[in-house]
């Protein structure tokens, strides 16, 4: 508890997810009773003085339910004909629960693209916070009616430690239908993690992905969600949603066992913006793969990476593009904008300058 109250006693702005599971019943339509008091939470904390922003999922849900499929649709335009029929609906319902607590909701529907691109980043940012300013809760989700990667192969987890990240927060909580993360699930000794100081192999393993018809991820999105805003210099807890005064619970450390949820303990500095943008913001152009030393050099003393310590690389790229930078075994450690292209590293002209410069270069 004297780490959460340590870490949670100056929480002026909070982001919050919530997934599908618990915004939708059994029948996958809207669970109007739980979102009335999942919105009523929130707005005590805003009541309080914290800025709120809530990254929601069941869009795709809640269209499934209007367009009556009882499983998540395979093709991609049944999957965006849902998003777009629920997402009007979802805001809705927010709209009108939010109102009655006197506050006012606005939408922001995000790509991938909205938070690479720099420019757009910042505006994105720069529309959010300006909403906070107003008192005005922004409630974000993908934009799926029209989105392609993020329907394939994104989530609400990642996107909401992104939020986090872009903005930044000083808290994430994700909001899901367990206690937290679960070690030794499905065995007799099951119990709910309250704290992970590092995330290493062995939490990774304890998350699996999800069976739900509608939910996307699982705990191993959360967990990689994880990687990101602890990376960043936030904490996060994940939580069960279903429970009563969860979000006042968490803030004030109290709650079941030392705490409700799972706690994932930051890293001690927070990432400047654009290392944060650098980092989390981009599907890298390419890999360079580095050897023992480079990688010290990198990690211990803070160096460029320089031409002699990339021993190959793969994928086409060019000069600015965000590249990964692995070790020899294929293990990211790094990212980094380039100062060479790949044809400048399969030339005999091999650039005399270095390969990321410092300053363009995050240790993950």
């Amino acid at each position: 508890m004297r780490m959460r109250s340590q870490l949670f006693n100056k929480v002026s702005r909070i982001v919050v997810k919530l997934g599908t599971g618990v915004l939708t019943d059994s029948r996958k339509q809207p669970d109007l009773a739980q979102m009335e008091q999942l919105v009523a939470q929130m707005a005590r904390q805003c009541q309080a003085g914290i800025q709120v922003i809530l990254v929601t999922s069941g869009a795709v849900g809640s269209g499934m339910g209007a367009l009556g499929f009882q499983k998540r649709p395979g093709a991609l335009a049944e999957l965006q004909a849902c998003a777009a029929v629920g997402q009007s609906r979802l805001m809705a319902t927010y709209e009108k629960l939010f109102a009655r607590h006197g506050l006012h909701v606005g939408q922001v529907l995000l790509t991938h693209e909205d938070l690479q691109d720099h420019q757009r980043h910042l505006n994105a940012r720069n529309t959010l916070v300006t909403l906070l300013k107003h008192g005005v809760i922004p409630i974000i989700n993908e934009n799926d009616a029209i989105s392609t990667t993020e329907l394939k192969f994104g989530d609400n987890d990642r996107l909401s430690a992104l939020v986090a990240a872009l903005l930044p927060a000083d808290l994430l909580v994700i909001l899901t239908t367990v206690d937290g993360v679960i070690a030794d699930y499905g065995k007799p000794g099951a119990h709910t993690l309250n704290t992970i100081p590092r995330i290493d192999a062995a939490v990774e393993a304890m998350a699996g992905g999800t069976t739900s018809e509608t939910a996307v991820g699982g705990m191993a999105s959360k967990i990689q969600a994880a990687k990101i805003v602890v990376r960043s210099g936030i904490p996060l807890v994940i939580a069960s949603g279903r429970k009563a005064n969860v979000l006042a619970d968490i803030l004030a450390g109290t709650g079941e066992g030392e705490g409700e949820g799972t706690l994932f303990v930051p890293h001690s500095s927070r990432l400047p913006a654009r290392k944060r943008w650098i980092a989390f913001f981009h599907h890298p152009q390419g890999r360079l793969f580095v050897d023992a030393g480079a990688r010290r050099a990198l990690c211990e003393s803070g160096r460029s990476l320089l031409p002699p310590g990339v021993a190959k690389f793969e994928g086409e790229f060019r000069v600015g593009d965000v590249l990964s930078i692995c070790d020899l075994a294929g293990h990211e450690f790094a990212r980094g904008i380039g100062a060479a292209g790949a044809e400048d590293l399969r030339s005999r002209r091999r650039p005399r300058k270095e390969v990321i410069h410092r300053d363009n270069l995050v240790i993950l």
